[in-house]
């Protein structure tokens, strides 16, 4: 199963904010504990990938549309993490599940 995680929007769900390295480090551990692909998409810069999951940053394109983008082109099953409505309603059409950025990191702090 592929994970797409919104980043940015995931990492800014708790507080203190998780660092993006944090957030990959965290994510990388629940992947393989879960047994999923997953792809962390950044806005901008990402930081240094992590085995495990792989970590995409979108340079001057955002990681919404990176996202949205990639989801079209999916013909697999794919898991959609954001709770950004408009990205849910862009990307997460054809996604076997949708799961909130805050749920999320909730989880993700568990494997920390």
């Amino acid at each position: 199963m592929l994970v797409l995680v919104d980043a940015p929007n995931v990492r800014r769900s708790l507080w203190p904010n998780l660092s993006p390295e944090r957030l990959v480090e965290l994510l990388a551990r629940w992947a393989e504990a879960e047994g999923v692909e997953a792809i962390a998409v950044f806005d901008g810069p990402a930081p240094e990938p992590v085995a495990g999951v792989e970590v995409v940053g979108t340079g001057a394109e955002s990681a919404d549309d990176w996202i949205t983008r990639r989801a079209t082109q999916l013909s697999e099953p794919y898991v959609l993490v954001t709770s950004d409505r408009e990205l849910r309603e862009r990307a997460g059409g054809s996604a076997e599940r949708i799961i909130g950025g805050g749920a999320f990191a909730r989880e993700l702090a568990a494997f920390g």
